[in-house]
């Protein structure tokens, strides 16, 4: 056990730790030259397309110190505010963490909140300054941030470059160093935390975990604590870049299970396995559980592939425990799933890993925030979804969810950052200069308005350079309303959303212009309508195409045209009675993209 180190890598996104943990797996022989390729940890060709970690992934290397052999586990993380998440379980299950700052970039929002995560759980930080060989690299100014942000001492940070591989050998010294071995009693009942798991067709649930007290044999009978399903363990072993089974696995370990386990319910992440002959006392504290901050509705386009799209969640569920679903209904879409996301940037994913891995194409709805409604009742009641919400007369207050936006950016983009978070309905709580031209800004700020496009607004009005990072703080009384969008007389819900009181008339007046622009004309008028309640605040009209029925008669008496005026009317009356509006997909996607 002395010779096994635990550890993890963290950093804001792009600042290398996939590279980084590339050359720690050439360094350590772990991988063959011909299986080598870059970010080889990021297996889904989704992470590779668009560059960023999405799992984060365990495996295991080999390294002689010294004259003696360790066992390194690494599990890498993800980066991106979304999958904090991700981050939250691999910290559980280590002992110590590689804090990855940029040389070029410096400190940003993620790495700090990051830092604080495993410094939470008493992991001890190894801080590793990455890309030095760049031309840009500002190594010496970057150090005194890491300095001032860690209290360490100047020279225990060590220089690498993850492209060349520069510092690396030096960054292994200091796992083996620095990183205490983890503790526990082989002896005691076997206790061992799930911090991932997936589905594989042939051979049922993988779960992967780390064995804090006791061992785990091959062909034991196994049991799970929370759920109480028993299993023997068909095979267990340890995660090389494919999986290398093994006859024991002892304390301190990280490894995978598989036994046979069908049902995606009774694996939890989070869980702890114990042996039926002698069981633990007590599960493992493992980490919070997550709280989905955007919901949003997914429909099968066809909706007699409800049932695939039930399985294809559940399995995906298993991969990624962090999204949420519950069955719903919709008028205009059918049966589908109300669900979780912890982001924009994780339901897009979601979305596309549905397509890829499961073949399923979806329809999403506009996402929300979850709201507490107070009834004139006394009562308190969650709303994720406009439609779900009571009549306006029975409802005191709303109240909606507020966050702590933490953004750091350069100080001559400071302005425009404080003018897009006040107009966001933010309140400036205070700001620090980190350096002399960064800082930090804190807003107190309604999670709602940051759903849709702040992100991207925060990217291109600091030109890429401000990093943002957020928590939620609680609830807070608001004023909002209910905007419906009507199509001649009929609410469509899948379209309804909550709004802000003062920017409801200038929304439901952007939304119903650009409705006009995508639904397409049909034989009658239809009256595309923004209301609240029962006041009518926007409308547009899409004009009605008409044959030309007076055609055929020309000249003569004015009576023969009108006759034949009249009857086109009477079938055009007919025709809107029972007409109904087809809706193209674009139109519930252009709410997104409104401005």
């Amino acid at each position: 056990m002395k010779n096994i180190r635990n550890f993890c890598i963290i950093a804001h996104i792009d600042h290398g730790k996939s590279t980084l943990a590339d050359r720690l797996l050439e360094m350590t022989k772990t991988l063959t030259a011909r299986e080598l390729q870059a970010q080889v940890l990021d297996d889904m060709e989704l992470e590779r397309e668009k560059g960023i970690t999405i799992k984060s992934h365990a495996i295991q290397m080999e390294y002689a110190y010294r004259g003696e052999k360790y066992v390194l586990n690494l599990i890498d993380t993800p980066g991106h505010v979304d999958f904090s998440y991700e981050v939250s379980r691999a910290i559980a299950s280590c002992e110590g963490a590689l804090l990855v700052v940029d040389a070029t970039q410096g400190i940003q929002a993620q790495t700090i909140s990051n830092l604080y995560l495993a410094l939470e759980h008493d992991l001890e930080i190894i801080p590793v300054l990455n890309k030095i060989d760049m031309d840009a690299a500002m190594v010496d100014e970057v150090k005194d941030q890491i300095v001032d942000l860690l209290g360490c001492d100047p020279d225990s940070i060590l220089a690498a470059s993850g492209k060349t591989g520069q510092g690396v050998e030096e960054v292994l010294g200091a796992i083996i160093e620095r990183i205490p071995a983890p503790q526990g009693d082989p002896q005691a009942p076997l206790q061992a935390l799930i911090f991932d798991s997936v589905f594989n067709p042939f051979r049922g649930i993988i779960a992967y975990y780390r064995i804090f007290n006791g061992s785990l044999r091959k062909g034991e009978r196994v049991k799970l604590f929370n759920t109480g399903s028993e299993y023997s363990a068909d095979e267990v072993g340890v995660l090389k870049l494919k999986m290398a089974p093994r006859d024991m696995m002892s304390t301190g370990d990280v490894g995978y299970i598989i036994s046979g386990i069908k049902t995606s319910a009774d694996v939890k992440v989070g869980d702890t396995i114990t042996a039926i002959a002698n069981p633990c006392k007590e599960a493992i504290a493992g980490f919070e559980d997550v709280k989905p901050m955007v919901f949003a509705g997914l429909y099968p386009v066809e909706t007699d592939q409800y049932e695939d799209l039930r399985a294809s969640l559940e399995k995906l569920n298993l991969n990624d425990a962090s999204l949420t679903y519950e069955p719903e209904s919709s008028l205009a879409l059918g049966f589908g799933f109300r669900c979780g996301f912890l982001g924009l940037l994780h339901m897009e994913i979601i979305q596309e890993r549905l397509y890829r891995e499961f073949n399923m194409d979806v329809i999403t709805t506009v996402p929300n925030v979850s709201y507490k409604v107070h009834t004139s009742k006394g009562e308190v009641i969650d709303v994720h979804n406009p439609s779900g919400l009571p009549e306006p007369t029975l409802i005191s207050s709303i109240e909606e969810p507020y966050i702590l936006a933490q953004i750091i950016t350069k100080a001559e983009f400071l302005g425009s950052v404080i003018k897009l978070c006040i107009d966001k309905r933010g309140t400036l709580l205070n700001q620090v200069f980190i350096t002399q031209d960064r800082v930090e800004v804190n807003f107190d700020m309604p999670l709602a308005e940051i759903v849709f496009d702040f992100y991207d607004k925060l990217k291109s009005i600091s030109r890429g350079y401000a990093s943002f990072d957020y928590h939620q703080t609680g609830y807070k009384p608001s004023k909002l309303a209910k905007l419906d969008i009507l199509l001649n007389g009929e609410p469509v819900d899948a379209l309804s959303s909550l709004t802000y009181v003062d920017h409801a008339y200038d929304f439901g007046r952007r939304m119903c212009e650009k409705l006009k622009e995508l639904i397409p004309r049909q034989q009658f008028d239809i009256a595309i309508q923004a209301a609240i309640g029962a006041k009518i605040i926007a409308r547009e009209t899409v004009k009605a195409v008409r044959k030309d029925v007076t055609a055929k008669c020309y000249g003569g008496d004015i009576s023969r045209k009108r006759k034949l005026l009249e009857k086109q009317k009477k079938g055009k009356k007919r025709m809107r009675q029972v007409g109904n509006v087809e809706v193209p997909q674009e139109a519930f996607l252009a709410v997104l993209k409104m401005d």
